[in-house]
């Protein structure tokens, strides 16, 4: 049994991988100020939970965009399991059967998104993170990272209406029936999660233009979900391919390692 672990600007996510499926996935709010003994706790009331012993766990794997937050994860799951996690980053990109531009600036979960969409369609492929960023990595059909584009994630553009503005309030992220909003909140919605929706279009039409047309495109994140009418510019949605891609990076070190 594996314990992967993506820390991003918003939640860290846990997730449980053995006999070939994801058999659970936790969220908590990823707080750099939390001691590590608080993740600890939530850790092991999750594995207690799903009847899963600590001494089941034989390997851990954490990608993190939070470098505040990376040392007491790494602390906490070594003391726990008594095993050092592999830690995603520039030091393990040599290991992996990818080409990855600025290993020094590229974030961790863009690699990891790279690698699952390179490991399972080996074609040109764009991958669209629907996170607290937007993002999209675009990685070629022989395992290069070609690019990436960024912008704000579907929550940071609400959130920041609401944090800079005096009258707007926080709204949920859900598609309005017209784009004609009849109230703020509706207003609110027409703009971002409607406008949203012709980002990644854009977006999407200038990549695979780009790319002569053969290039997929695959969703992933928290909030892939929100935009259902996105769906038909997807080959697939996965909400656990930034998962899956740690879990490969770790897999990938540990066979070149014990080799």
């Amino acid at each position: 049994m594996q314990i992967i672990v993506d820390i991003g600007n918003t939640d860290a996510v846990f997730g449980l991988y053995t006999q070939a499926t994801w058999q659970h996935i936790w969220r908590t709010p990823a707080r750099p100020d939390e001691p590590a003994e608080s993740y600890e706790k939530r850790l092991r009331l999750w594995l207690l939970e799903a009847n899963i012993s600590l001494s089941a766990i034989q390997t851990t794997v954490v990608s993190s965009v939070v470098p505040d937050l990376t040392p007491t994860m790494r602390s906490m799951l070594g003391g726990l399991f008594g095993i050092e996690p592999i830690v995603v980053g520039p030091g393990v990109y040599p290991l992996l059967p990818l080409e990855i531009l600025r290993p020094h600036e590229i974030g961790a979960d863009l690699v990891a998104n790279a690698l699952a969409a390179y490991t399972l369609y080996k074609r040109n492929c764009v991958v669209v993170d629907f996170g607290t960023a937007l993002t999209f990595t675009t990685v070629s059909g022989d395992g290069k990272i070609l690019g990436v584009a960024i912008a704000p994630g579907l929550k940071t553009a609400i959130r920041s209406l609401f944090a800079n503005t005096a009258q707007l309030p926080e709204v949920p992220i859900e598609v309005p029936d017209s784009a004609l909003g009849q109230n703020t909140t509706q207003a609110i919605q027409a703009g971002v999660v409607l406008g949203y929706e012709g980002l990644v279009r854009s977006l999407l039409n200038h990549i695979q233009a780009e790319l002569n047309g053969d290039c997929i495109a695959i969703a992933t994140g928290g909030l892939s979900g929100r935009i259902p009418s996105l769906h038909v510019a997807f080959s697939a949605v996965i909400p656990s391919l930034t998962l899956e891609g740690i879990r490969l990076i770790g897999e990938h070190v540990t066979t070149t390692v014990s080799r």
